[in-house]
């Protein structure tokens, strides 16, 4: 197929806009010779005149075509025009035969290639016939040269629109392929935004609305008898919602959260776990949880630091609410080359194969359930690094996390 900006102009050289330029000087390079050669033989008499007013016309109508306006009918008509001229001009004088060349390739730029092939063909019998005309006898070099150069420019020139026009394929399905990757790395994106905001909600938002939850809950069964207990409740639980609703936005915004901002000394990490241990479980009794750290705290990364609370706070809060454990052990362990995390709890364990499954399939009464282990497995290798799930019925859990110190 031949790409073209002019409306009706569908030949196979239409693309190559330089090409008119030369073929232009090289056509009234040529009339202007066979006006003179013609004089010279003929001398300037009454066909003479004629001769130079048809050259004079040809010359101006094939200088014409690229000031005519664009319609769809306009190739053919000045192909007729300009072929019609140069056949009158051949007839007189056979040396216009000439000017076939650069016409025959402004046809070639302006006609579909069979209507170029029918004009060409009638063009190479007229500068056949023109120059047996003026031939001593037969001479078959008067026949086959201007048959076997016709032949030759249109075989090659078809070659080259078809390569040109698989070249054009190409291109094309080139775009499209480009085109539906970056469809492709679109809906990526916005999945791999959607699991990471339903991650960071579950592990930092979902926690702290599971503790307003149960510390409303002791508020109601302590309104009457211990009301000082109650508002305690009150507080906290109001307390929680505000530091809930910041970490919203601060998940929203992919930041860290707010208590490990702005950290310079690697304790705030540390410090953080300390929080969050004093904030867990109910009011109530509780298991014991210890906090041990080993290695000398450096600072880390934001999105680092802010992965091992948020794995620290999904891991903890599903040990407390669903191991049964009497005793959860925290470790934060700093080493020369990364940051590891260790939540070992002592309750009743489960089969630790079922966590994908568990992280895409609901069950009743337990929506989400799954959801914040394969958290921690995802957030991890987002990071670079890795995480790690041991436990079996009855045995016990050990959530572990190692992240590079400046992540990836």
């Amino acid at each position: 197929m031949t790409v073209s900006d002019r409306t009706g102009v569908r030949g196979i050289l239409a693309p190559v806009a330089r090409l008119d330029r030369w073929l232009q000087l090289v056509f009234i390079v040529l009339v202007v010779t066979s006006a003179v050669r013609y004089l010279e033989r003929h001398g300037l008499g009454a066909d003479g005149v004629l001769v130079l007013i048809g050259a004079a016309l040809l010359t101006i109508a094939y200088s014409l075509r690229p000031l005519l306006p664009t319609r769809s009918w306009w190739p053919t008509a000045w192909v007729v025009t300009v072929t019609v001229l140069w056949a009158l001009l051949t007839l007189a004088a056979p040396s216009f035969a000439w000017c076939a060349v650069p016409l025959g390739f402004a046809v070639l730029q302006v006609l579909p290639f069979r209507g170029a092939v029918t004009v060409i063909v009638l063009m190479t019998a007229l500068v056949t016939a023109a120059e047996l005309r003026i031939a001593d006898g037969i001479d078959p070099t008067v026949i086959a040269g201007p048959i076997g150069i016709a032949v030759v420019t249109v075989l090659v020139y078809r070659a080259l629109q078809r390569e040109s026009a698989a070249r054009q394929a190409l291109l094309d399905e080139l775009t499209d392929a480009q085109h539906e990757l970056l469809q492709a790395q679109h809906r990526a994106g916005a999945l791999a935004e959607r699991q990471r905001l339903s991650r960071e909600i579950h592990d930092s938002v979902g926690q702290r609305l599971a503790s307003i939850t149960l510390l409303l809950a002791a508020t109601a069964q302590d309104w009457d008898r211990r009301p000082d207990l109650a508002r305690d409740h009150v507080d906290v639980a109001a307390a929680t919602a505000r530091d809930g609703l910041g970490e919203v936005r601060r998940v929203v915004h992919g930041l860290p959260p707010v208590e490990l901002a702005d950290d310079t000394s690697g304790e705030a990490l540390p410090a953080a776990l300390r929080r969050l241990i004093d904030e867990s479980g109910g009011p109530d009794a509780r298991p014991e949880i210890g906090l041990y750290v080993h290695g000398d705290p450096v600072p880390l990364a934001a999105d680092v630091a802010g992965a091992v609370l948020r794995s620290a706070r999904g891991a903890l809060a599903n040990a407390v609410e669903h191991s049964g454990a009497d005793r959860i052990a925290v470790t934060l362990t700093f080493l020369p080359d990364e940051v590891r995390l260790d939540v070992r709890d002592d309750g009743r364990g489960f089969d630790a194969g079922t966590v994908a499954d568990a992280s895409t399939t609901a069950q009743p009464g337990r929506a989400g359930r799954g959801r914040g282990l394969q958290g921690i497995l995802d957030r991890a290798a987002g990071l670079g690094g890795r995480a790690s799930i041991e436990s079996s019925p009855g045995d016990g859990t050990t959530v572990s996390v190692e992240l590079p110190l400046e992540g990836e």
